[in-house]
């Protein structure tokens, strides 16, 4: 019996590395382009911004919480980065610095309501979510905002040594959130708080501050997430990041982070990112239209969640 649990639990671990594996190579053999080095640079390029979006609410996912205002959080950031990053004004570290603080305090303010009032994260990360729209489009008067500085915008259209900056930020993030999961005391808490927080209250654990720190995290991320985008189209749109918050859940729970908390990995939810953008890709190079894209996405979500559930059974 042992056995056969622990086979199940590994086809659960390797499933969607498998599946990503079967997709890419059968891409391979209907579009032989698919495979070359330009378009997989484009892919992971594209995909940078989703990944980290994912990376923050798979920590908040973990705990057993959820985060709807990331899309909001990209354009808040966004549109404040944009407006110090013009040219000859201040040098480029205080548009990132701000853009990243800014989304940093919108995290922080969930995790304190969240916290503090015992609201479900549900319904605060939702008001959230349009506050957060709200605020962008007072902060940026509802214009773009343009003319920003060639340092700043090569964050998201640079490379370095041929390979694009925006690849490179999703390496080392994916790197450091990895290591901050796997190997300190805080990411253990995140396992313990999500696997069962009433036996992790009563082993002395500190629930509240650990929920303050994913969902602090989780903006950080999303504010690093919406310098990237706004880098990337050299603009700060208030209506920018509509429907992210989506496809970052949708990668963390692909990759096998459990909607009902206390599982999930950083490589799981790198890998539903990347499958998101692969099938995506895939299905331009096919010609497929946008409104089947979105039939697709759709249905792969309910089938992560469906397997999930019934993960959760056994």
């Amino acid at each position: 019996m042992n056995t056969i649990l622990a086979r199940s639990k590994n086809l659960g671990q390797y499933g969607i590395f498998g599946a990503f594996v079967v997709i890419c190579l059968g891409l391979a053999v209907i579009n032989p382009q698919f495979m070359t080095v330009s378009n997989w640079t484009i892919i992971i390029t594209q995909v940078s911004i989703n990944a980290l979006l994912a990376f923050g609410v798979t920590f908040v996912i973990i705990t057993g919480g959820i985060d709807l205002s990331l899309g909001s959080m990209v354009a808040v950031t966004g549109v404040v980065a944009a407006s110090l990053a013009h040219p000859d004004t201040y040098p480029v570290i205080v548009p990132i610095g701000v853009g990243v603080l800014s989304g940093v305090a919108m995290g922080a303010l969930n995790g304190l309501v969240i916290t503090k009032s015992k609201v479900p994260p549900f319904i605060v990360t939702l008001g959230m979510m349009t506050i957060g729209r709200g605020l962008a489009l007072i902060l940026s008067k509802g214009r773009p905002i343009s003319n920003l500085s060639d340092s700043f915008n090569f964050i998201g259209g640079g490379s370095v040594l041929g390979i694009p900056f925006p690849i490179l930020i999703l390496v080392v993030f994916f790197i450091l959130c990895t290591l901050l999961l796997k190997k300190t005391v805080l990411g253990r808490y995140i396992y313990a708080v999500g696997g069962n927080e009433q036996a992790a209250t009563a082993s002395g654990i500190r629930v509240n501050k650990v929920k303050m720190a994913v969902y602090t995290l989780c903006g950080g991320l999303a504010g690093l997430a919406g310098i990237l985008l706004t880098a990337r189209i050299t603009t700060g749109q208030p209506n920018a990041g509509a429907g992210f918050e989506l496809d970052a859940i949708a990668a963390a729970i692909i990759g096998g982070t459990s909607t009902s908390g206390g599982t999930g990995t950083m490589t799981g939810t790198l890998i539903g990112a990347l499958l998101i953008g692969v099938i995506s890709n895939g299905l331009d190079l096919l010609n497929v239209t946008s409104y089947y894209q979105q039939v697709v996405m759709g249905a792969i979500i309910i089938g992560a969640v469906v397997l999930d559930s019934w993960n959760q059974k056994k």
